[in-house]
């Protein structure tokens, strides 16, 4: 069984294929959800696993589309059950993918309940081996506005231009 590399460790917001990546160099390791705080009780269940095309006209009038899998845990404590595995959560995956089209690189959103509180939605951390677990951090989903996240990447992109392409061969990688 190989380490895995926790120098990666601070992407938010990663994609199916980058979970399955990262859970089959571990498969054999507990998998542990964290949000609001706190880990998942160990007896959570994947309840769903959906896969959606979606298109959309945007707050500036653009036409939007994306692809996107939504993973549902239902956190509830059944038992003496222990942690599914991350061989146990790609396995269910793969036989979600017997019957749907998953893309691997679609956006990835959890929706979580304790049964009681209504759903949340979460985007998932970069898994991180630790204390013999293999942990995703959830973090909440939030609202945004693509017009305005577009031009904030343009505004990051002017402010290095020494990465331009024109400048790229002086002082770029």
């Amino acid at each position: 069984m190989s380490a895995i590399d926790n120098s990666q460790s601070d992407k938010t917001d990663i994609s199916l294929g980058e979970l399955l990546g990262r859970a089959a160099e571990t498969p054999d390791l507990p998998l542990v959800f964290l949000y609001d705080g706190k880990p998942v009780k160990p007896g959570y269940h994947v309840t769903e696993v959906k896969a959606g095309q979606f298109s959309a006209l945007d707050c500036g009038a653009n036409p939007e589309a994306w692809s996107e899998i939504f993973v549902q845990l239902w956190d509830i404590e059944e038992g003496e059950r222990t942690y599914m595995t991350a061989g146990k959560f790609s396995a269910i995956v793969r036989k979600v993918s017997e019957h749907l089209r998953l893309d691997g690189s679609a956006k990835l959103t959890f929706e979580v309940s304790d049964g009681v509180r209504p759903m949340q939605l979460f985007c998932a951390n970069t898994p991180v081996a630790e204390d013999g677990t293999l942990q995703v951090a959830l973090t909440p989903r939030p609202a945004s506005c693509k017009p305005r996240d577009r031009w904030l990447a343009e505004q990051n992109e002017k402010a290095s231009p020494c990465c331009a392409p024109s400048a790229r061969s002086n002082c770029c990688s």
